[in-house]
Order: structure tokens, then sequence, then C-alpha cells
């Protein structure tokens, strides 16, 4: 089905990738440098705080534009141990940059001083299984609105915002 949908052949495909796995995994892999790059041209920008999280939040969205249920179901849900443990470490590192880059904006007042980075992590991590909540799920017509519900409830809570 890939092959067929990128128009390569079987033979070119398994010439780069053991399986549909290790294709998986090379896709979330860029996926997470190309945002943790993104993230860090943001962190690093003279912008008002308010901006600031706006952009975070929009890149965000951006990169979950392509996430099928399919592919959240098949990360999160996954009984394959190898890619448990590939999807936590690449979590992990990114969670890292985050707090740090957190940390840093506490320094500079651009976020609460009293926050604290990791309760965002503690809870994103519960969070997990309910991306692949059926009944969640329904309530939305692609996973991209689900993610997005959680980010601005957590950046904004129940106010309105732009």
């Amino acid at each position: 089905e890939i092959c067929h949908e990128a128009g390569v052949s079987k033979m070119t495909f398994y010439k780069w990738f053991d399986n549909k796995t290790g294709f998986a995994k090379t896709i979330f892999s860029n996926e997470v440098q190309r945002a943790i790059i993104e993230f860090r041209k943001i962190m690093e920008k003279e912008m008002p705080p308010a901006e600031r999280l706006k952009t975070i939040i929009t890149m965000k969205m951006e990169g979950t534009n392509d996430i099928s249920r399919e592919f959240l179901m098949d990360f999160y849900s996954s009984d394959d141990t190898s890619l448990k443990s590939f999807v936590d470490d690449l979590t992990s590192k990114s969670w890292n940059e985050i707090i740090s880059s957190f940390r840093m904006a506490q320094e500079k007042g651009w976020f609460r001083k009293d926050f604290k980075p990791e309760f965002i992590l503690y809870l994103t991590q519960h969070l997990i299984p309910m991306y692949t909540d059926e009944n969640l799920l329904k309530l939305y017509d692609t996973p991209q609105d689900l993610i997005m519900e959680f980010t601005n409830f957590f950046t904004y809570g129940i106010s309105p915002h732009e």
C-alpha cells in the first residue's frame, strides 16, 4: 500500500526500510527533529510571550495536519516493544528540550516563574491513552482537532483567545 501510494517498487522500499515499522520510525523521527528545530527558532526569536505561545500552537497545529487516526493508533497502541521504546526515547528527548527552553523563558520573564514545566510533561504522559480512546476521538473530525483541543486547553484554559 505504501509503495503503491508513493509510486515506488517494493524492492526500492525494502532497500531503505526493513518493514512498515521502520518506515514509520523514520517519518516520526524526521518530524520530531523538524519540530525541535522549529521550536528552537521560535524560542530564540524576540517576540511578546502571547505571540510566542500563539506561534508554538500554530507550529503544533501545522505539524499535526497529516496525522491519521490509524497512525495514532499504531504508534500509541502498538504491542511492539521496540516501537514503544523508540517513541518513548524520542518523546523524552523532545521533552528535555522543551523543559530546558521553558526554564530559559521563565528566567527571561516570558513565562510565569511559579510554573513547573514538568507538570505539563506529567499531564501529557497521562493523556496519551486518551489519544486512542475511540469514544473521545468520535467527538472530533480529525485526530488533529483533538490534539489542538488539548493544546489550546492547556495554553488558554477555557478563556477565549484569538
